[in-house]
């Protein structure tokens, strides 16, 4: 609660002053406002290194500096997800059922383009 100090009103013989509810305000926002929660990462130390000194290049803390990139990786692994769900559909219409499916595919795509550029 950052020092706080807490006003009951059950305890209370008389009304609150201003300053007393005001007190009591900020005390509740603080405490409710709080979602974030501290982890603790493992990171090898060139990456560590690294980090440290994208922060300090942009001012920031290493936390704002993760929090950043996380914000950015999720559109991207949205997009990635998309992306995979559409090559699914397709290569299902296409009849592709495993990783051989595409390799013998590719196969025949480049047979073909080679023999239309000897011709």
């Amino acid at each position: 609660m950052l020092g706080c100090s807490v006003y009951s009103l059950e305890s209370a013989k008389e009304s609150p002053s201003h300053a007393e509810l005001d007190n009591i305000n900020h005390c509740f926002i603080l405490t409710s406002m709080r979602t974030a929660r501290t982890i603790s990462i493992t990171l090898p130390p060139e990456l560590l290194v690294k980090a440290q000194e994208i922060a300090e290049r942009e001012h920031r803390t290493i936390s704002e500096l993760f929090r950043e990139a996380l914000r950015r990786y999720k559109p991207i692994d949205s997009e990635w997800e998309s992306l995979l769900s559409w090559g699914r559909a397709h290569g299902k219409a296409l009849g592709v059922e495993s990783e051989e499916d595409v390799e013998r595919m590719s196969d025949e795509f480049r047979q073909e383009r080679r023999q239309a550029v000897a011709r």
